[in-house]
């Protein structure tokens, strides 16, 4: 179990966390501004595209975490990626169509902010409105863990990090933690 440390400020972490901070360089961290702009909506599925959702899988696997958005790369459009535990789904341009219930755990995490946890209250079950890999619209109902990804990972299309949502005073930071852990995943 890793240990916790009360967070006071986001943006500076524990000595022991500058690793992880440091592992994927590719990944945008806090304090970079595209993170806190509203992405623009893809004009095109085509080749730029493809290759987008590409990287972001590629680097969503690489750093182990179960969600990433184009922002969180630099990139500051509507797109994103995200694996609940079926396999990896590419989302271009959602909104939710609609939202129902309420749920607190797990705690969230970020990639962009690795090691910093937080309580975050979303909806249970969500249904959005996308387009898929290729550009053909879909409608996506997700509840639970998955509901809960793609909310984190379509607030960072509105400009918006989970530390923002978190309820008062439940920012950690997780340390003692080794590579090979399961405790939290960041998305």
């Amino acid at each position: 179990m890793p240990d916790t440390v009360p967070c006071t400020d986001p943006t500076l972490p524990p000595p022991e966390l500058i690793p992880a901070w440091e592992r994927h360089p590719e990944i945008v961290k806090i304090g970079d501004p595209v993170l806190l702009a509203k992405a623009a909506p893809v004009k095109r599925a085509d080749a730029s595209l493809s290759r987008l959702l590409a990287e972001l899988r590629r680097l969503m696997v690489k750093a182990d975490g179960v969600g990433l958005a184009a922002p969180q790369i630099g990139v500051s459009l509507r797109a994103l990626v995200y694996d609940s535990g079926d396999g990896i789904r590419a989302l271009v341009n959602p909104r939710i169509a609609s939202y129902r219930g309420e749920q607190l755990e797990p705690m969230e995490g970020c990639l962009s902010i690795p090691g910093l946890r937080g309580t975050v209250k979303r909806a249970m079950e969500i249904r959005v409105k996308a387009l898929d890999d290729h550009g053909r619209p879909i409608t996506v109902r997700a509840e639970d863990f998955e509901a809960r990804v793609i909310q984190h990972e379509m607030d960072h299309l509105d400009g918006i990090l989970f530390i923002e949502r978190a309820e008062p005073g439940t920012l950690v930071w997780l340390t003692g933690v080794g590579e090979d852990h399961e405790e939290s995943p960041e998305e």
